[in-house]
């Protein structure tokens, strides 16, 4: 490799991990941002409204009608769009009720399962015991801690869902490639608006919300998965993996700048064991592929 090309490599890693951060810190000011409408419209609100709007985006940014989709793939498609949806549903109940950083570590230990409980290398129990220390500081066990169980419930929930997401998507998306978050996110819409429509009625449709909403639906949809798709061109699974792994910090540092949501040093504490899983597991998965990155 001559010296030019070195630089050319470096400069593309660094552009790729710059993409990846930037995509992080983007999608966590987006869920930050939405937890300031859930006065007025709701979790369930937001959450239909923005994937409502993430959809359109996408729609619009990728125009998947230009190709059929496959029959054999029709009802797997619905079931990736279902599972898309109620993780969104299930993530927004736990924003409002637990910190922003503590729902999205414990949501991130759904994808991380699918990578650890796939493999029998001695090492990768090591990220196991890690994540599972995480998750059992983050549980009110204890009689001074100060989480919500149900809003627990509902990140383990989402953290369910994001597993199945990955299964359903792979299935998907070797036959639509990009598409199939476009329509996977139509589908999705498509089954949540009802609900968003029960909770929140004509609030939904408000300027000032609907303005909100377009600006979540870009922070958290369309800007973080066009950075990621060139992230992913220039990385590294394993490196790109490492690099999501920073979600759950990112998250509860988004959450203390916008909503000033303090966690406790046993909760830093937790979210740091469970990064620690993540970015072990991403480091030591050798050629497999990275962790995948749901379009929230």
């Amino acid at each position: 490799m001559t010296g030019n090309d070195g630089n050319r490599a470096r400069g593309a890693a660094l552009a790729g991990a710059g993409a990846v951060l930037l995509s992080l810190c983007s999608m966590n000011l987006g869920a930050a941002f939405a937890k300031t409408l859930f006065p007025l419209v709701g979790a369930y609100g937001i959450a239909a409204l923005r994937i409502d709007l993430a959809a359109i985006l996408l729609l619009l940014f990728r125009r998947p009608w230009r190709r059929s989709i496959p029959r054999d793939v029709r009802w797997a498609l619905l079931a990736y769009g279902a599972t898309l949806g109620l993780m969104n549903l299930l993530i927004y109940q736990a924003f409002a009720r637990i910190p922003l950083g503590i729902a999205m570590a414990i949501e991130v230990t759904g994808p991380l399962a699918i990578v650890l409980f796939g493999s029998r290398r001695p090492r990768d129990f090591l990220w196991l015991a890690a994540a599972v220390a995480g998750l059992l500081l983050l549980l009110p066990l204890r009689s001074d801690a100060a989480l919500d169980p149900l809003g627990i419930a509902f990140a383990c929930g989402a953290a369910a869902c994001w597993a199945l997401y990955i299964v359903t998507g792979k299935r998907v998306s070797g036959a639509l490639g990009g598409d199939a978050v476009a329509w996977g996110m139509l589908a999705a819409a498509i089954l949540v608006m009802p609900v968003g429509l029960t909770h929140a009625g004509a609030a939904l449709f408000s300027p000032w919300v609907l303005m909100v909403g377009i600006g979540i639906a870009l922070l958290s949809s369309a800007l973080p998965y066009s950075l990621e798709m060139e992230a992913l061109r220039r990385l590294p699974a394993p490196v790109f993996g490492l690099l999501l792994s920073s979600a759950p910090a990112i998250g509860a540092l988004a959450g203390f700048i916008v909503l000033g949501e303090r966690l406790t040093p046993v909760q830093w504490i937790a979210i740091a064991c469970i990064v620690v899983a993540s970015a072990g597991s991403a480091l030591t998965a050798g050629h497999k592929p990275a962790i995948e990155d749901a379009p929230q």
